[in-house]
């Protein structure tokens, strides 16, 4: 069974480490999901995805100066999702017709 699961994070940039961790966090994320606004992305994932994600993701960010967040969405991406203006989400386990 798959989870749809919103991250979002806020990494301190004021030092070159912090950028680091930035782009560290964000190529992460970007295997398990979707961006859809500069630091949160939509992912759909198995427990075990989240728990090896999370894993990764923790042990990147400095507890101290980053923030970052789970949450686990009820239902399907319909039912939760009302996007306005740029919204470029590729529903990746349906047909993608080109």
């Amino acid at each position: 069974m798959r989870l749809n699961i919103l991250i979002a994070y806020d990494v301190s940039t004021v030092t070159p480490q912090g950028r680091k961790r930035l782009r560290q966090v964000a190529k992460a994320c970007e295997a398990y999901g979707q961006r859809v606004q500069k630091s949160v992305f939509e992912c759909r994932l198995t427990e075990t995805q989240l728990n090896v994600l999370k894993l990764k993701l923790l042990r990147i960010i400095d507890r101290n100066e980053d923030s970052l967040r789970f949450y686990r969405l009820p239902g399907e991406r319909e039912q939760w999702v009302e996007a306005y203006g740029r919204d470029a989400y590729i529903d990746f386990e349906e047909p993608i017709v080109i």
